[in-house]
This record gives structure tokens, C-alpha cells and sequence, in this order.
């Protein structure tokens, strides 16, 4: 029901966007999130935001580098990544909270995840 794309390989400083894409389901009053985790690594928070207004969060390692956002007509999310660095390594997964907020940061949050996909930033 949430199938994350858009990984891949990319050099320090460059961009790259990760999808969401949403099906089966209406996700219309759900805050959906990003969130990435690498290996013996819990995973953590990357940004949130709602379907209803936009109302953003991000994690502070990643403010003003990563943007998500959403296109409600193709009941998709994105993540825009910018001014990678290495230690955006992870796999990113994209998840869904039926009763999220601002504050959802937990993975115990989200009710919905997707499959992840991975980013890898080289030095």
C-alpha cells in the first residue's frame, strides 16, 4: 500500500528524490513520514507532514537540506534530498500514521510502512 522509490547512488553535495506512492487505501486525513535507518541502528525520524495543509517536521540533522512534500492528486509523497552527505547513507522508508501529528517521531507512531529503499552518498 506504500511502495518508496528513487534511491540510488549519489556523490556528496548532489540531489536525489525519493517517492511514496499510496494505494488501497485512502490516506487523506493520515500524517505520512520518512523515516531512514542503517544497519545495528534504530531506525529514526527524517521529516513528517500532514495531507491536510502541508504542515511540515523535520529531524534537526536534516533541516534545510531535506524537503518533504506531497502531491494529493497523485496520492504521493516525496523527499527531496539535497546537499547529501555521507551520513544520509541509510535505507529510507516512507510510513503513514493514522493519528499522527507534528510530534509523531516514533516508529511506534506510524501504523503503514513501505518496503524502503536505499540511498547511498559517496564520499
Amino acid at each position: 500500500q506504500l511502495q518508496a522509490s528513487g534511491g540510488g547512488l549519489v556523490q556528496t553535495g548532489g540531489s536525489l528524490r525519493l517517492s511514496c506512492a499510496a494505494s488501497g487505501r485512502t490516506f487523506s486525513s493520515y500524517r505520512m513520514g520518512w523515516f531512514r535507518q542503517t544497519p545495528g541502528k534504530d531506525r529514526e525520524f527524517v521529516a513528517s507532514i500532514s495531507w491536510i495543509g502541508g504542515t511540515t517536521e523535520y529531524a534537526d540533522s536534516v533541516k534545510g537540506r531535506l524537503t518533504i512534500s506531497r502531491d494529493n492528486a497523485k496520492n504521493t509523497v516525496y523527499l527531496q534530498m539535497n546537499s547529501v552527505k555521507p551520513e544520509d547513507t541509510a535505507i529510507y522508508y516512507c510510513a503513514a500514521a493514522q493519528y499522527g501529528s507534528r510530534w509523531s517521531h516514533l516508529p511506534s507512531d506510524y501504523d503503514y510502512w513501505g518496503q524502503g529503499t536505499q540511498v547511498t552518498v559517496s564520499s
